[in-house]
């Protein structure tokens, strides 16, 4: 299955739908990884909090498919903000997967109570220009933080990765990422549980359109210009969340989805201005 690609603020192309690693690990791990590369994805979303990092690369090793056609991307830990631990920790983070360079590099978690997130970005824009990382991004920035680090640094992320779904549409933010041209992408786009799934105006579409209620919600992600991160370890499921390129919602049932959101959607009650990474 071939996946489509869209254009960073930076000149790279990056797939319109990715693979999530988050809590797939050790060799049962490499196997659902390898599933989802030979399904078609190259997109592999990792980070150092999720302890994934080395079989990702592993998989990518035993794929046989050449380094160049995957679109790696990992996160630097908040206990690593200060400029020189992050540098040091992007690297340490190539070894442990054996890549020579990340496609895409993001901050985990901006952490401004610490207020260390500008140093942080400044060593993700030296490591990008010494060939460690090929793009740079955020995770779970709001727009203050965003405005703070293009101020420091003149470099405007190419993503910022935030939670969405349909029980937290984010529309706000979705049109702050774009108005400084920066591409949102999705955590947990489908929520956690089955609840979201079950929801009729979701449910009637699947029917609809004959595909499963995942689909429906990774499609309506795409049509609103973000990019889906799913994570699965259900092989089938892998295979069917890539395969949402074949239908259209209408602007009225995109509406109608949005219509689910509501104040206590966000999943743990993560809110950027008060979660807390653990060292």
């Amino acid at each position: 299955m071939k996946i489509p690609n869209r254009l960073l603020n930076d000149g790279h192309l990056i797939p319109k739908i990715g693979f999530g690693t988050y809590q797939i690990r050790g060799g049962q791990g490499i196997d659902q990884i390898l599933s989802a590369i030979q399904d078609g994805y190259r997109l592999l979303d990792t980070s150092t909090n999720y302890d994934s990092e080395g079989i990702v690369g592993e998989a990518i090793r035993r794929s046989g498919i050449p380094r160049s056609e995957f679109f790696v991307t990992s996160k630097l830990p908040g206990k690593y903000h200060h400029y020189e631990d992050a540098l040091m920790m992007i690297q340490e983070s190539l070894c442990r997967m054996g890549l020579d360079y990340f496609d895409l590099y993001l901050i985990h978690w901006p952490l401004p109570k610490r207020k260390l997130y500008t140093e942080a970005w400044r060593a993700l824009v030296t490591a990008q220009k010494i060939g460690l990382c090929r793009s740079i991004g955020v995770s779970n920035f709001e727009p203050e933080h965003l405005d703070k680090i293009i101020a420091d640094t003149g470099v405007t992320p190419a993503i910022n990765q935030i939670e969405v779904h349909p029980y937290w549409v984010q529309d706000k933010m979705l049109s702050e990422n774009t108005k400084r041209k920066i591409v949102t992408e999705a955590w947990s786009p489908l929520g956690r549980g089955n609840r979201t799934l079950k929801e009729k105006i979701i449910t009637d579409l699947a029917e609809k359109y004959q595909k499963n209620v995942g689909q429906i919600v990774l499609r309506w992600h795409v049509q609103r210009g973000i990019i889906p991160i799913p994570k699965s370890s259900n092989l089938l499921h892998q295979r069917e969340n890539a395969d949402i390129f074949d239908f259209e919602l209408t602007s009225e049932e995109i509406t109608a989805i949005n219509s689910l959101s509501h104040v206590d959607g966000r999943i743990d009650n993560q809110d950027p201005n008060e979660y807390e990474e653990f060292d």
